[in-house]
C-alpha cells in the first residue's frame, strides 16, 4: 500500500476507505439479528454512560450514520460489522428492530484497518486496545511502526510508546484499560521489575504524570546500580544465554557462590521454549 495514499485517505477519514472498496449503491436495512461482531475490533470495552447517550439519542432520532458491514465469511446468511459496533448495541438496547448499513467487500486486513480509524478517530480505544490493534497491524499483516503511524496519522514515537505498554504485567494493563492509569503513567512503568507495585503506589498517592517521573527514579537509579557492580563474568554469562535462546535471563549470585537464575518470558510461546529447552538436554 503506498505510503501516499495512505497518509491522504487517513484525512479524509472513513470515507475515504470506503471509496477506496467495493460498495452497493444504496443504503440498505438490515435486521440487527443478522449482525456479528467484527472479529478484528479492537475495543473490547464501551463507556456505559456514553452508551446510554447513544441509546437515547437512537430513540428520538434513529441511526443517523449507517453501519458498515461486509459479507460474513463463517456464516453467508449473517453481515460482519466493521464499523459502528457502538451504534449496533445501542440500536439493540434501544429496541430497534432493523439498522441501515453499508455494504462493503474488504479483506480482513482492511477490516481491521476500518475498525482502528474508527475508534482512533473518536478517542473511543484505551491506550491497551489502541497498543494491541497496532500489534495486529504488524505481527497479522506485516505493517512495520513506520507504515502505522503513517496510516494512523501519529508520530512513530506515539506507536512505539504504546506497543511498549503491551510488555507491562496483566494487572497493569487492566489499570490502563479500566481507565485508573492514563497512557502517561503507564508509559514510566515501562522497563521497571516492580511496575505493579510503583503502579499501586501511584494510585494511592494520587501522583501525577510529573509526581510520578520523580517517584520512580529511585527504582530506575538502584537498579542501573545493580548492574555496574554486577561481576562481569556474569554479565557476560548473561548475555551468552540471551543471544542463544533469545529470552532475557537474570543472575543473582550471592557471596557464599548461591543464588538464582531468572528466565523471563512475555507470552506463552515463550514459556513453551523455556521449558522445551530444559527438557531436551535434562
Amino acid at each position: 500500500m503506498d505510503t501516499n495514499k495512505i497518509k491522504k485517505g487517513l484525512g479524509r477519514g472513513l470515507s475515504s476507505l470506503i471509496g477506496e472498496t467495493k460498495t452497493e449503491i444504496n443504503i440498505n436495512k438490515v435486521f440487527i439479528s443478522d449482525l456479528v461482531r467484527n472479529k478484528f475490533q479492537p475495543r473490547k470495552a464501551f463507556d456505559e454512560d456514553s452508551l446510554k447517550e447513544l441509546i437515547n439519542s437512537i430513540k428520538e432520532r434513529g441511526i443517523i450514520q449507517p453501519i458498515i458491514v461486509r459479507k460474513s465469511r463463517d456464516d453467508s446468511s449473517k453481515y460482519e460489522i466493521i464499523a459502528g459496533e457502538r451504534r449496533w448495541l445501542a440500536a439493540q438496547k434501544a429496541g430497534l428492530h432493523d439498522v441501515p448499513v453499508v455494504i462493503t467487500d474488504v479483506d480482513d486486513l482492511k477490516s481491521l484497518e476500518f475498525a482502528i480509524i474508527e475508534n482512533v478517530q473518536r478517542n473511543d480505544l484505551n491506550a491497551v486496545e489502541e497498543a494491541h490493534g497496532y500489534q495486529r497491524l504488524i505481527k497479522e499483516f506485516s505493517y512495520d511502526q513506520e507504515k502505522v503511524a503513517q496510516f494512523i496519522g501519529k508520530s512513530r514515537s506515539h506507536i512505539a510508546n504504546f506497543l511498549r505498554l503491551l510488555s507491562l504485567p496483566e494487572e497493569v494493563l487492566k489499570l490502563i484499560e479500566t481507565k485508573k492509569l492514563s497512557p502517561g503513567h503507564a508509559k514510566i512503568l515501562v522497563g521497571l521489575d516492580n511496575s505493579e507495585f510503583v503502579a499501586k503506589k501511584i494510585l494511592e498517592k494520587k501522583l501525577s504524570v510529573r509526581q510520578s517521573e520523580s517517584f520512580v527514579k529511585m527504582f530506575k537509579i538502584k537498579k542501573q546500580s545493580f548492574k555496574n557492580i554486577k561481576d562481569p563474568n556474569l554479565q557476560s554469562l548473561e548475555t551468552s544465554i540471551i543471544e542463544k535462546i533469545g529470552i532475557n535471563v537474570l543472575i543473582k549470585n550471592k557471596k557464599n557462590n548461591t543464588g538464582t537464575i531468572i528466565f523471563e518470558y512475555k507470552d506463552f510461546d515463550q514459556l513453551n521454549k523455556i521449558i522445551e529447552i530444559i527438557k531436551s538436554n535434562y
